[in-house]
């Protein structure tokens, strides 16, 4: 008789773009393959992504690491346990009349939060024009991407960071990609998949096993020979009318590396998200070190 699959309680933001592999594990029957039934809670910002896991009215959560450190160094129960996502496929995308970046001078930057995410990417970004925060610029909580591009056409702010495709839907509407924010962060955890200390301890199996789902996803999603697949999931998640735009955000994304193999947490991915967190005065230099400890590697050591 077979037995009742293990529900997960998953969070995120927009559950966008960067949760391909998760639907395509979907589609592809691998959370059923591994005895999982996934309850996916949408709850339209990152940082409520990572609230409810804090809470408890979520289990497991993908969403950016940063509220996740900052929980771990005042001695809370947040671990990130993989890597959904090491990549920042995002352009600034500005409306028409700022030439480049250094007219963001006094502008209105839309982004998702102020600790997690689009708005520490956009400050390193800014400054290599020398503009900072505060004093140069406005951060508006405009929300997720999808969001931000309404707020982008209603002329609520002036720039936002975009991912792909929607900073290329943005350019043939006729905004501006005045800077590439993979070009001054090339690797970073830009989605981790996180949990409570205490659930994971508890629930040490399903988890497991939903890293050996989501391994194979990202397999499959890395591999353009899956593209029949991957593309028609991509799409439905990005632009659902527009497969040309689609297929060039897939293409961009793979191509930059995004989906790392087994969910694994590369050194260099999280020492960049600490020192992104310490130049934006949310971590102490000497918290560096002991920041590291947020990663419990034991999950994804024997990840396919």
């Amino acid at each position: 008789m077979p037995q009742t699959p293990t529900t997960i309680r998953f969070a995120g933001g927009a559950q966008g773009f960067n949760w391909l592999p998760v639907f395509v594990a979907e589609e592809q029957g691998l959370f059923a393959d591994n005895g999982l039934s996934i309850d996916y809670q949408r709850l339209g910002s990152v940082d409520k992504a990572t609230t409810a896991v804090r809470e408890g009215t979520a289990d497991l959560a993908i969403t950016p690491p940063e509220g996740a450190v900052a929980d771990y160094l005042t001695g809370g129960a947040l671990r990130i346990v993989g890597s959904n996502s090491e990549r920042l496929p995002m352009s600034m995308v500005a409306r028409p009349g700022i030439p480049d970046l250094a007219g963001l001078r006094g502008k209105r930057i839309g982004t998702s939060s102020l600790t997690e995410g689009t708005a520490l990417y956009s400050r390193p970004l800014l400054g290599t024009v020398g503009l900072h925060y505060p004093g140069d610029y406005e951060f508006v909580l405009a929300g997720v991407h999808t969001a931000r591009w309404a707020a982008l056409e209603r002329d609520e702010i002036d720039a936002a960071p975009q991912p792909a495709p929607w900073n290329f839907l943005a350019e043939r509407e006729g905004y501006g990609l005045v800077g590439e924010i993979p070009d001054v962060i090339p690797e970073i955890i830009f989605a981790a998949v996180i949990g409570n200390q205490q659930w994971l301890d508890e629930n040490r199996d399903a988890v497991s096993r939903l890293i050996a789902a989501l391994s194979e996803a990202h397999a499959i999603v890395n591999d353009a020979a899956n593209d029949t697949v991957t593309r028609r999931v991509y799409q439905g998640l990005t632009t659902p009318d527009d497969p040309e735009l689609a297929a060039r955000g897939l293409a961009y994304t793979r191509d930059l590396g995004m989906w790392p193999d087994g969910l694994r947490v590369s050194p260099t991915a999280l020492a960049t998200t600490i020192d992104v967190m310490i130049q934006a005065g949310l971590v102490e230099e000497n918290d560096r070190e002991r920041a590291t400890g947020v990663f419990d590697p034991s999950f994804t050591t024997h990840a396919a």
